[in-house]
């Protein structure tokens, strides 16, 4: 399970000798040849590290994690019985464009639930169909690895009522 990201720069004042792994809040970075990642970036803006989720902590006070289609499943049962709010959206969406601020604040006002993003576009679209997406955006609830709720559209209401309701219940 790894995701890749682009453009980031570990935060080192020195070389890191092969094999040293830093940690972050919610990723571990593997440092490797540092030296030879380093030339990359200089050549190009588009350096590539690969990290891994650090699944416990994935339900961190105001943060929403991107996930794809290796690691939705994995972060969703490590949640346990936390609700989980999963965003399924595309870059191109007008209405998904609205509703990603307010999902951001929603991560900050809900600390114990897990709020996770995906971008439906060819790669995920495995993970998509799956999760029977239909239109954009979708707000699937879990609890439980379970889908419990689907709201689709804008409809901030009724996802903060879906919320409630999914924290509030018991399984």
């Amino acid at each position: 399970m790894a995701l890749q990201l682009y453009g980031a720069v570990p935060m080192i004042q020195s070389p890191v000798p092969q094999g040293i792994v830093t940690k972050h809040p919610m990723v571990i970075c593997v440092a490797g040849d540092f030296n030879r990642l380093m030339k990359r970036k200089e050549k190009s803006m588009s350096a590539r590290f690969r990290v891994r989720a650090s699944l416990d902590a994935v339900a961190e006070v105001g943060r929403v994690t991107e996930v794809n289609k290796d690691t939705f499943w994995p972060i969703v049962k490590a949640a346990g019985d936390k609700t989980v709010v999963l965003d399924m959206y595309t870059q191109w969406c007008g209405p998904c464009k609205v509703m990603a601020p307010k999902f951001e604040q929603l991560s900050e006002k809900y600390d114990d639930v897990v709020f996770l993003k995906l971008d439906c576009n060819q790669e995920n679209k495995p993970l998509a169909k799956e999760l029977g997406i239909k239109v954009v955006p979708t707000f699937k609830i879990l609890k439980d690895s379970k889908i419990v709720k689907e709201i689709t559209g804008v409809k901030f209401d009724d996802l903060v009522f879906a919320i409630e309701n999914a924290r509030s219940s018991t399984s």
